[in-house]
């Protein structure tokens, strides 16, 4: 009898935590020089994680191999394209490493507070966190949030990448994105060194 009471229990239990773990999702953010609005030549990179647990967004962001130290990293929304575009300053990450070519970066956000907004994007969604949070969720499921660090170097952002749902976008490898972020700069570089070869022709 007492085993089938643990059996029953551990059923119970089983079936209360699924739901908080279904709803819990993961995104992930490839940043680099080339993904900025104006192509940066760095090969400066990042694959970040963002875990999304009822309102309580934690990041999880490893960066390195910047051109120059960091100035400041932010998420951006919402641009009016998934994945183009540009928006402004949505959350400040606070404590953010600064004045550092590599490092990491892990903190926890309550989309309900509404200290973590900037007065623009508060204002922009009728001055509430509920109104924030329920637009910052809306374009995170359609791929119009991103992430920016900027440098001493490149005020207005050295690497960036959208967040995609995890279950979406498949990430590579920390070496292969390595290997794959040197080559986008190096193609950078050869596009703006185009026009002038041209010029000379």
């Amino acid at each position: 009898m007492k085993k089938v009471i643990s059996a029953l229990a551990l059923t119970v239990s089983a079936m209360t935590v699924a739901p908080a773990s279904q709803a819990q999702e993961v995104y992930r953010a490839v940043s680099s020089g080339p993904g900025e609005a104006v192509p940066v030549a760095s090969p400066g990179y990042s694959i970040a994680t963002f875990d999304i647990a009822g309102n309580i967004l934690t990041a999880d962001i490893p960066f390195s191999d910047l051109v120059s130290p960091t100035a400041a990293a932010h998420l951006h929304c919402c641009t009016t394209e998934p994945m183009a575009g540009t928006a402004g300053v949505a959350i400040d990450l606070f404590d953010f490493p600064l004045g550092v070519n590599s490092g990491t970066y892990s903190q926890s956000f309550d989309l309900l507070d509404p200290g973590i907004y900037s007065a623009a994007f508060l204002g922009a969604f009728g001055g509430t966190a509920a109104g924030a949070s329920a637009a910052m969720l809306d374009a995170l499921s359609s791929n119009q949030v991103y992430l920016n660090i900027h440098t001493s170097q490149y005020p207005v952002g050295e690497i960036r990448g959208f967040l995609v749902n995890s279950a979406v976008a498949p990430i590579p490898e920390p070496a292969t994105w390595g290997m794959l972020g040197a080559g986008l700069a190096g193609l950078a570089i050869l596009s703006r060194r185009r026009p002038a070869l041209v010029k000379q022709a």
